[in-house]
C-alpha cells in the first residue's frame, strides 16, 4: 500500500456561515458536547484511521487554524500547511494541485472536505482504490437528504403529494476523494488553468482524459456542516457516539 497522505480542505470564506465566519473560519465552528471544532473530529478520525501525515488546505483566517492544531503532535499527527495564493493555483482543485506540487504529498492524497463528516473506513477506501488501479476514487453514498420538500404534481399541476426533505437513492458524492499524482498532466492542467474546482472541473476533465475514476460506496452515517441550517440539525449526543 502507497503512503497516503490526508489534505483537508479549509480555505473557504464560509459565507453559508456569515456573519460567524468574519471571526472564525467554518471548519472551526465547535460541534458536539465538548464543542470541538470541525476540524478536530476529521484529524481524530483520519489519526485513528492511521493517516497521520496531514495537510490543511488553508486561506481565510488561516492563522487560527495553524494556532490551534500547530504541527499535530498533540493529536498523534504531523499536520503542515499549504495557504492558498490569490495569483497562484487556488479553489478546491488547484488548492489540492499546489499541495501535490510544492511536495506535500508523495504519490497519493486522500482529499477530505473540511465540513464533512463520516465514520469511513479508510482502510477499506485505499485497498479498493488500490485494488481497481484508480486513479481518482469519490467517495459516494446512497443517502441523500434534499433540503426542501418535494412535490409530485399531476399532468394539471395539481399537487398529488408532499414529501419533506425526502431521502433520495442516488449516488451522492460526500466530499472525500482519493487521488493520485499521474491525474495533474500537463494537457489536463493547461485546460483547467491555475483556479479550478476539484469536484466540478477535475473529475469531469479527468473522465474525458480516460482517467481510472471509480466511485466507492458508503453506506454509514455522515454529516454536511456546509450550511448553518445543517449545523443546527446536528444532534451532538449522536455524534459523540459516533466519534467516540
Amino acid at each position: 500500500m502507497k503512503k497516503t497522505t490526508a489534505l483537508i480542505v479549509a480555505g473557504g470564506k464560509g459565507t453559508r456561515f456569515h456573519p460567524y465566519t468574519e471571526l472564525i473560519p467554518k471548519p472551526m465552528i465547535p460541534l458536539g458536547k465538548e464543542e470541538r471544532p470541525v476540524l478536530e473530529f476529521i484529524v481524530r478520525w483520519l489519526v485513528r484511521n492511521d493517516i497521520k501525515d496531514i495537510v490543511m488546505l488553508v486561506n481565510h483566517r488561516w492563522k487560527y487554524v495553524r494556532n490551534y492544531f500547530g504541527d499535530g503532535a498533540r493529536f498523534g499527527a504531523n499536520i503542515s500547511y499549504s495557504i492558498d495564493e490569490p495569483d497562484g493555483y487556488t479553489n478546491t482543485g488547484g488548492a489540492v494541485y499546489k499541495a501535490f506540487m510544492e511536495g506535500f504529498v508523495n504519490e497519493r492524497a486522500i482529499v477530505w472536505y473540511g465540513d464533512i463528516l463520516a465514520s469511513l473506513d479508510v482502510g477499506k477506501l485505499l485497498s479498493f482504490h488500490q485494488d481497481k488501479g484508480s486513479e481518482i476514487t469519490l467517495v459516494v453514498s446512497n443517502k441523500y437528504s434534499v433540503p426542501v420538500g418535494v412535490a409530485e404534481l399531476e399532468e394539471d399541476g395539481k399537487v398529488r403529494k408532499m414529501v419533506e426533505k425526502p431521502e433520495l437513492s442516488i449516488n451522492a458524492t460526500i466530499g472525500i476523494v482519493v487521488l493520485e499524482q499521474s491525474v495533474f498532466e500537463k494537457e489536463l492542467l493547461s485546460e483547467l488553468g491555475k483556479n479550478f474546482d476539484l469536484m466540478g472541473e477535475l473529475v469531469p476533465a479527468a473522465i474525458q482524459h480516460g482517467k481510472r475514476v471509480y466511485g466507492y460506496k458508503f453506506d454509514g452515517e455522515w454529516y454536511d456542516v456546509g450550511s448553518l441550517e445543517r449545523y443546527k440539525k446536528i444532534d451532538p449526543e449522536y455524534l459523540e457516539r459516533m466519534f467516540e
